[in-house]
């Protein structure tokens, strides 16, 4: 069903595959004719290179500081981004900025936070010249298929799903302060990726969806990090045998396999995408060069594929329907061991077993969503199996949430919707909340199979610590509707008797030209900017000083720690405007001390700050400095005390920049990792002027534990790979620790301080 090369591959004409070796060269070469050819040279004639090469300003194709043609935001994160970009100096967005409102869209029990934010950014669009589209118009990333993206572009995200490969436009989704940059006309600097192919042949099967290949692929790739910040450049003869709505479908979801963007080529199916959209001059045809150099391959049969589901709690935690439902109990137990790792301590009752009935797996609520689920060909199909069926009246609910209102329009015009709510299923509008615990969150101890992106712990609304759990299950929009074709009875999408009808699409811009602002070129520096009492500005931080004294005061020994377990999504948006009071709820689901324990050390901080007595603000620091002083000399007054979490592999899922706000409003000054799960992860905590720490060894610390860092001011301008460090806690016990490979421009920002101190000068 999928291979993974263990070498590079050359590939000619975009079909014929020849693996690296010492005959590759010559094979090459006596096939196309070609006298001059290598792996550097053809690695530009991928499509990957071309496009990130044209966008880079630097003039060294090995340090690439790109500039984007578009940026988009949504509604948690655009507040803190401009708010950010405005203490920085902002005067207009330089290039199309979109500020959807497609998470925050519902009201809120904190009362009117959430349409104090959207107003914040229809002013910002009108003072600054943005887009602004308003709540329930269109999820961010359909958005940006209908109206943003354009072949050969490249369109920066702060949402981590920022994926437009398929209509041949490489995205990227990074934490805030990357957009920052972008609208401060600065660069986003990289080291030019590896890229991997991803070689499709052969023809799904029918009832196999988008969510099936993606979930297969997810499964392969995640926990080998095959294509660990990597582009995934797909290829393939089995490209031509998949619509447009099926690639975008399998591309939004390759940010779960840790890649760093993705790139398609472009047909006559991608050129009339573009035409249907009234978009034509946006289409350009883009393809790779005769003979193309991967660092990698994953050669994946679409005709092998059958329909998967991703049980709790990781997208890669993949299995065939067929093989779950044939295997229940070895399974499910299997999950539940895993999960528990997950769930760490927490008292709490968790069991998938209670869900076999009758020797079949039950499931409390299907829900088709988002980026991923809410397309055009996901909802017709689901609703050519659901057609004259009923839902049941039992515990099992369907809703569907079409991805933004002009596909919404053409659903009703088709029919669909109406058969849609003729089986019991609800419709929704264009809303992002079921992938991160707003919408639709079940029941205690419910069971929910989701067309949408995640399924980690809490991403359907649970509180672990309160005693409540839920878990979420992804598959495709087809086996969903097959499964609620069974009232509930997990059923795959090819166990069903059904004629896919494939109607036509007609996308209909009138509600978008009705009702988005757009501003672009029409900046208005008059406009005043609209705050909610729930808008805060940014507490100020303090620039690196020469040494610095890290309590740990929190340690995760999980193989991977989500973003989400960081700082969890769901009720907590509700103070994504406010840095101070989203931060009270960073690693409550995971470690709910650790808010506490970060407090009392930044205590320390404060007192140093204001020239106060840092004893009297922490009494555990006089022995601190004592032993630090048996070995070298130290000036307390001028020696900074901050918090430091160790994480295995922290990182993986949103891209969130809160994920390290949180942590340096709190008094957080570095992480210790053995390594991160994501680059967009380590640029939020490097832009929030965080230290990332690798350390690979052995921990010789533990949680609660003093860790003297000498000299770290010096070691970051000098550009030092080595950093001594010593455990106060442990008679000065020497150990090192590394920074990995940092930008001119990133270690001036740790020196300042954060991002904002940076660009204030």
């Amino acid at each position: 069903m999928i291979k993974l090369y263990e070498k590079g591959i050359y590939l000619l004409n975009s079909t014929e595959i020849i693996e690296d070796n010492n005959d590759a060269v010559a094979a090459v070469k006596a096939k196309t004719g070609i006298t001059e050819i290598n792996a550097d040279l053809a690695k530009q004639e991928t499509m990957a290179y071309g496009i990130l090469n044209s966008h880079n300003t630097s003039g060294n194709d090995k340090k690439l500081k790109i500039k984007f043609d578009k940026l988009t935001s949504h509604d948690i994160t655009f507040v803190g981004i401009v708010q950010t970009a405005r203490a920085s100096g902002l005067e207009k967005f330089p290039v199309p900025y979109v500020l959807t409102n497609c998470h925050n869209s519902l009201c809120a029990v904190g009362g009117t936070i959430n349409e104090d934010d959207h107003m914040f950014g229809l002013s910002c669009a009108k003072k600054y010249g943005g887009v602004y589209v308003p709540p329930h118009q269109a999820v961010i990333h359909q958005y940006a298929r209908e109206m943003l993206a354009a072949c050969g572009n490249m369109v920066l995200g702060s949402d981590s799903h920022t994926r437009y490969g398929a209509l041949g436009t490489m995205a990227v989704g990074e934490g805030g302060p990357e957009i920052v940059k972008q609208l401060l006309n600065k660069t986003y600097d990289i080291n030019m990726p590896e890229v991997v192919a991803i070689y499709l042949t052969g023809t799904p099967r029918k009832g196999v969806g988008p969510q099936d290949v993606a979930l297969a692929i997810i499964g392969e790739v995640f926990a080998n990090g095959y294509v660990n910040n990597k582009v995934m450049e797909f290829v393939g003869d089995g490209i031509a045998n998949l619509s447009v709505d099926f690639r975008i479908g399998v591309d939004v979801m390759t940010t779960e396999t840790t890649c760093l963007s993705s790139i398609w080529p472009t047909d006559n199916s991608v050129k009339e995408f573009y035409e249907i959209h009234h978009r034509a001059a946006d289409y350009k045809e883009i393809k790779t060069g005769k003979v193309a150099y991967y660092d990698g391959m994953v050669y994946v049969d679409l005709s092998q594929i059958k329909p998967m589901i991703a049980m709790p709690f990781h997208p890669s935690n993949v299995y065939t329907i067929d093989e779950l439902n044939a295997n229940l109990y070895d399974i499910l137990d299997e999950v539940e061991k895993k999960a528990f790792v997950s769930l760490g301590n927490n008292k709490v009752k968790y069991s998938l077993k209670d869900k076999v009935r009758n020797g079949k797996l039950y499931v409390e609520q299907g829900t088709i969503a988002g980026c991923a689920g809410g397309g055009f060909e996901n909802i017709c199909d689901a609703t050519d199996i659901l057609d004259g069926k009923y839902i049941g009246s039992d515990e099992f609910s369907l809703s569907v949430y079409p991805a933004s209102q002009p596909l919404f329009m053409e659903l009703v015009k088709n029919g669909s919707i109406a058969k849609l709510m003729a089986t019991g299923a609800t419709i929704r509008t264009a809303f992002c909340g079921p992938c991160f615990g707003a919408g639709d969150v079940p029941a205690n101890n419910s069971f929910s199979i989701r067309h949408t992106t995640r399924n980690f712990p809490n991403r359907e609304g649970s509180k672990i610590t309160n005693g409540q759990i839920a878990s979420v299950a992804l598959m495709d929009a087809r086996s969903i509707a097959a499964t609620a074709a069974n009232k509930g009875y997990l059923t795959s999408a090819e166990d069903i008797d059904v004629n896919f009808k494939k109607p036509k699409y007609y996308f209909d811009s009138t509600i978008y030209d009705n009702r988005v602002y757009n501003g672009v070129g029409k900046a208005d520096n008059s406009v005043d900017i609209k705050f909610g009492p729930g808008i805060v500005d940014w507490p100020a931080m303090t620039a690196l000083s020469d040494d610095m004294i890290l309590k740990v005061v929190s340690e995760i020994h999980d193989p991977v720690t989500t973003t989400d377990e960081l700082i969890p999504s769901g009720e907590t948006s509700s103070y994504r405007s406010n840095p101070l009071g989203l931060a009270e709820f960073t690693l409550s689901r995971k470690d709910p001390a650790y808010v506490g324990r970060a407090k009392e050390v930044q205590k320390a901080e404060k007192a140093r700050i204001a020239g106060e007595d840092i004893v009297a603000a922490n009494s555990e620091l006089k022995e601190v400095y004592d032993k630090i002083a048996t070995k070298f000399d130290i000036d307390s007054k001028a020696t900074q005390i901050g918090s430091t979490i160790f994480a295995v592999k922290p990182g993986d899922g949103s891209a969130r920049e809160q994920a390290a706000s949180c942590q340096k409003v709190l008094g957080g000054f570095a992480n210790i990792a053995n390594e991160y799960a994501t680059k967009r992860y380590r640029s939020n905590l490097i832009n929030w002027g965080m230290l990332p720490f690798l350390l690979k060894e052995d921990l010789p610390f533990t949680n609660g534990d003093y860790i003297f860092v000498k000299d770290i001011k010096k070691a970051v301008s000098e550009k030092n790979s080595e950093i001594k460090a010593y455990v106060v806690n442990k008679e000065m016990k020497e150990f090192t620790l590394k920074l990995g490979e940092l930008t001119d421009d990133e270690r001036e920002i740790i020196l300042k301080g954060c991002l904002i101190n940076y660009y204030r000068g």
